[in-house]
């Protein structure tokens, strides 16, 4: 298969570079001016993950990109070209619709920290939320978390992002049964069924908005955010901030997914969050307890 080659050059606008490919990009030229309307795209929303990108147009066999004026074309054009041909050389799509024609679905499943739990990843993102089922009853408008609960072991189901974590029964062996979940959700995918009806889904209201939060309580959920959500979802599961107490000094976190119930959740709690959010707001917080979602 042919590789692309991206080279660059000047167009009449200071502000905007040419970026062409030696190979057939798109049939007819598309402006985008956010990352929102790239969502079908997932070059260009490779390239306004970059912090300097103002807009972006898709042509037959280029990307013409308007940068703002925070750095020169000079410091980031070649690695910019290097960039979008390491994306498209290793399989990035310019447009989503190629995927399924040009990549099967593949899903792998991982071990979790809690033993009553596997995390089955698949190789394409499948949700922009996250989604918990612990009941049967509460999956009408999901259909896979549906499916997924006819089978008997099968006691709770969470989707985030790119996997789906699963709780099975007491007295039930992953051993038995990983190989039968893993090639139910990958020819579910693979046959474009319908996974979830997010549109019918409307996220909790929260006790209060993050505006109306204490300045603790903001820098909690900043940490959390950026700190704790990252490993926790590679254990195939969720954190999300309840509340804080001001007098007591008390944080409550809700756990989802694989970490609800786990058996090392609290030690993980006592030796990694709370002390980690005691060093980061010192004084501040006195014990974190953790709350099964």
């Amino acid at each position: 298969m042919e590789k692309h080659t991206i080279k660059f050059k000047e167009t009449s606008r200071e502000e905007e570079l040419e970026f062409y490919s030696n190979i057939f990009l798109s049939d007819k030229r598309i402006e985008f001016e956010k990352i929102d309307q790239a969502k079908d795209f997932p070059l260009i929303q490779q390239i306004f993950y970059l912090p300097f990108v103002k807009k972006v147009v898709l042509n037959k066999h280029s990307v013409y990109v308007e940068k703002l004026n925070i750095l020169d074309w000079k410091d980031v054009q070649n690695e910019l070209c290097k960039q979008l041909e390491d994306f498209l050389n290793d399989g990035g799509l310019v447009n989503e619709s190629e995927l399924k024609k040009a990549s099967p679905v593949t899903v792998y499943a991982e071990s979790t920290p809690n033993p009553n739990a596997m995390k089955f990843v698949v190789n394409k993102k499948l949700f922009d939320d996250v989604y918990e089922f612990k009941k049967v009853e509460h999956t009408n408008d999901a259909p896979l978390a549906k499916s997924l609960f006819s089978f008997p072991f099968v006691k709770e189901v969470f989707f985030d992002f790119n996997f789906i974590s699963i709780i099975q029964k007491d007295n039930s062996n992953w051993d038995e049964n990983v190989m039968d979940v893993r090639e139910f959700i990958r020819s579910f995918i693979q046959d474009d069924n319908t996974i979830i009806y997010k549109e019918n889904f409307i996220k909790k209201s929260e006790p209060n908005t993050i505006e109306d939060l204490d300045d603790v309580s903001k820098n909690i959920i900043e940490i959390i955010e950026k700190h704790v959500k990252p490993a926790v979802a590679s254990d195939g599961g969720n954190i999300v901030f309840k509340s804080y107490d001001n007098e007591s000094k008390k944080v409550n976190v809700i756990l989802q997914g694989a970490c609800s119930g786990c058996p090392s959740s609290t030690i993980t709690l006592k030796s990694g969050i709370e002390n980690m959010l005691k060093e980061m707001l010192p004084g501040m917080i006195s014990s974190v307890n953790a709350i099964n979602g």
